[in-house]
């Protein structure tokens, strides 16, 4: 009888490209990953998979096994969470990934609360933007997600997904303070079209969007640099080297040198968490959208 926990192993080789990757997804050492490997192709009786480059290759045996086994996971997904829904209490793992902005505005509010109100749920976060999120979910390797949606710019979702909205996020222009905008209680975003600015990085979520922003209004960005972090962001932006769009949720401290102005027709975002449907019955889940959306309500949305 084939095993289910080698044929995890196979279909994380197959998701990850490499041993190294499979190793790394699921916290094993490479040395265990091989030999799971090597007992996993004495019980099928062919190899499974064949060195290309720096990576490995499935073999087609290895691929018909891949396939059984998303089934597989799914299904045993599903069982877990219909045996944890039957017995009612929240208890167990939980695994969390957030973008970094949801991850300090919302997600450790809402990690406190959880350890306060459910003692018998570990919860585990993973700071990850959706390009690794939503896969992630999709592949089980996280339980649930927090991304947010742009207007105009969504994120596309595996069709087996179930979603739930957190909040608007409202964002501002961060602008140096000694800029002749600085000092406004609102702007029109016309009015800082052709500044320099510094975006996210490069092909990013944000900065697709804001690409996309002003183009839609006749403007070429002029992307002067590119920075994750806020306070970096904020750093360039005192030091007088661009402007930026700056989101509530999660921003920090601003330092002395920039000022934040609203925007005429609020610059929003969604923010909301993802799951797959066949968990959508384990208390665990259910629990931390609740004390989500309550870290959420604080933003006064």
């Amino acid at each position: 009888m084939l095993s289910v926990d080698r044929m995890r192993v196979l279909h994380a080789i197959a998701v990850n490209g490499s041993l190294n990757g499979a190793a790394e997804a699921l916290h094993v050492t490479n040395s265990a990953v091989s030999q799971q490997l090597s007992k996993l192709e004495r019980e099928v009786g062919q190899p499974l998979v064949e060195r290309s480059g720096r990576g490995v290759r499935l073999t087609e045996a290895a691929e018909l096994l891949v396939e059984h086994t998303g089934r597989i996971l799914s299904l045993v997904q599903r069982a877990e969470a219909e045996v944890e829904a039957h017995r009612g209490a929240v208890v167990g793992q939980l695994r969390l990934s957030s973008i970094a902005t949801a991850a300090r505005g919302l997600a450790a509010p809402a990690l406190v609360a959880l350890r306060e109100s459910h003692p018998g749920l570990r919860v585990r976060l993973v700071e990850q933007e959706p390009d690794d999120s939503v896969p992630a979910v999709a592949r089980g390797e996280s339980d649930m997600a927090v991304v947010v949606d742009w207007v105009g710019s969504t994120i596309p979702l595996p069709k087996e997904m179930m979603r739930a909205p957190l909040m608007d996020d409202v964002a501002d222009i961060a602008v140096p303070a000694v800029h002749p905008l600085a000092h406004r209680d609102l702007i029109d975003i016309d009015e800082v079209l052709k500044e320099p600015w510094i975006s996210w990085s490069g092909g990013s979520i944000c900065d697709n969007w804001l690409h996309g922003m002003l183009r839609e209004r006749g403007v070429e960005p002029d992307i002067a640099h590119e920075a994750e972090e806020h306070q970096t962001k904020m750093a360039m932006i005192a030091a007088g080297l661009g402007v930026a769009v700056m989101p509530r949720m999660g921003r920090g401290p601003v330092p002395e040198g920039v000022r934040l102005v609203p925007v005429q027709s609020a610059l929003t975002r969604q923010v909301y968490v993802f799951w797959r449907a066949d968990a959508a019955r384990r208390p665990a889940i259910r629990a931390a959208v609740r004390a989500l959306r309550v870290a959420a309500s604080a933003y006064g949305s």
